[in-house]
């Protein structure tokens, strides 16, 4: 053989003898195998790629004439499969060899592909066939009786494959329609029931981050849950718009409640008025509570407003309040210096004890109020004029006038108690008018007790 007659890649040489050689065709499967089409099930792990078979013996399925020609030894009978040229004959079975390991390799790619699930099993059975079309004509040593065999058996099992991986296909599409389902349905819960807008609204955002992941639904089931979970966002949404823009105006309305509340608090705070304006302010605060609030910082601010106008109004009081205690003790202390000169009055001269204690009398009333809680000295003073009167009436032969004068004395002890539960109570002006009406009733007590005495 002449290097020139060479053939390597199985292209077809004159033969020596004159006579035509036969030309092996392309490499059958060369176009590559169908791809796997994207799964609808979750990926699958990588799995490794099955190591190629071991390689056939191609002497034990061919020949190489002594002119070159190739035949491949079959169950039904030898063919040519090509002439070789190009170098010894143990080049011939080693080219054509390699082919026949190329499509054991390739069959063995399409058998592990249907056996793992990675493959489409229609595709693969589709290419299998075009790979057994293909056998007839192959340009290869090696057994092709076998390779046919595995093509049929690819295509059998292929139909089951095929009916696994559409049913993993559809168990992975009802999981992931559930999923989106069970998306839709918080979102719309959340959007018809939930008022923690905050809260709410991070989870319809993680619920889209979700939603995103999720594939393998088909469009029309796809599109119908996507307009769930858009409808109840947009609700959602809504209703949130709706809520702040009320809140925005009960915060106005708020405001403008306690601007006005504001105005009142500061146009009492210079009353000396004490009791009636500490009720002003009472009431004020109890309608400052029932207002509402309006945003944080407006609402800090109006209260800072009002507190100052309270405390300036409550700090004058309560100055006016200490130097009023301060007098009252003062005169309490007066009082009692008084009650134990008026105690020591000698009552064996009625006249004269009489004269004493009206002495006392005028400047007990002179020296003014004591604190409220010292009542102990009205009564020890009470007890001093009952002591002097019972005195002056013992012997007395007027009943009648001597009741008089007794009733005279419980009216203006009713007075002065009535004084002392409204000065308790801050009204200043009824406190005074008891008084008043006490001591008129007083100096008619004394005057009847007066009237008494003298008809003795």
């Amino acid at each position: 053989m002449t290097t020139s007659d060479s053939a390597p890649d199985g292209g077809a040489a004159p033969s020596t003898s004159g006579r035509p050689v036969p030309t092996p065709g392309p490499r059958p499967g060369a176009k590559p195998g169908p791809r796997p089409g994207p799964r609808v099930a979750a990926p699958a792990p990588t799995t490794p790629v099955p190591p190629a078979p071991p390689s056939s013996d191609p002497h034990r399925f061919g020949r190489v004439d002594d002119d070159g020609t190739v035949w491949l030894v079959t169950g039904s009978g030898e063919r040519i499969i090509g002439s070789w040229q190009a170098g010894e004959p143990e080049a011939a079975f080693e080219h054509f060899g390699r082919r026949f390991d190329d499509l054991a390799t390739e069959i063995a790619l399409m058998e592990h592909r249907l056996e793992s699930g990675t493959g489409d099993a229609r595709k693969i059975k589709a290419a299998a066939a075009t790979l057994a079309e293909t056998l007839p004509d192959a340009h290869v040593l090696g057994d092709v009786d076998s390779l046919a065999a595995r093509l049929t058996a690819i295509a059998e099992h292929a139909d089951a494959a095929a009916v696994a991986e559409r049913a993993r296909r559809d168990e992975h599409r009802a999981e992931q329609i559930a999923r989106k389902e069970a998306l839709a349905a918080e979102a719309e819960d959340l959007a018809a029931n939930s008022t923690q807008w905050k809260a709410a609204g991070d989870r319809l955002r993680t619920i889209l981050d979700e939603w995103k992941g999720i594939t393998g639904l088909d469009r029309k089931t796809d599109d119908a849950l996507w307009k769930r979970y858009s409808a109840a966002r947009e609700t959602f949404n809504r209703r949130r718009g709706s809520h702040f823009s009320e809140l925005d105006k009960e915060r106005a309305g708020a405001k403008a409640a306690k601007e006005a509340l504001c105005v009142r608090a500061e146009a009492l705070s210079g009353s000396t008025d004490w009791g009636a304006t500490s009720a002003a302010f009472r009431d004020l605060l109890t309608e400052w509570k029932s207002v509402g609030r309006a945003s944080k910082d407006v609402d800090d601010a109006l209260w800072r407003r009002f507190k100052a106008a309270q405390d300036t109004f409550f700090s004058a009081r309560n100055s006016v309040t200490a130097e009023r205690d301060a007098e009252f003790a003062a005169n309490a202390d007066a009082k009692e210096a008084l009650l134990l000169e008026a105690e020591r009055i000698d009552t064996a001269d009625a006249d004269a004890a009489r004269a004493a204690l009206r002495q006392i009398t005028d400047k007990w009333d002179e020296i003014g109020k004591v604190p409220r809680d010292r009542t102990d000295l009205e009564r020890r003073l009470r007890a001093v004029e009952k002591k002097v009167r019972d005195a002056a009436d013992a012997g007395r032969t007027d009943p009648e006038a001597q009741a008089r004068a007794e009733q005279f004395r419980v009216r203006a002890e009713q007075f002065e108690k009535q004084a002392a539960k409204a000065e308790a109570a801050g009204k200043t002006k009824d406190a005074e008018s008891a008084r008043a009406s006490a001591a008129q009733w007083r100096q008619w007590a004394e005057t009847a007790a007066e009237a008494v005495t003298k008809k003795r």
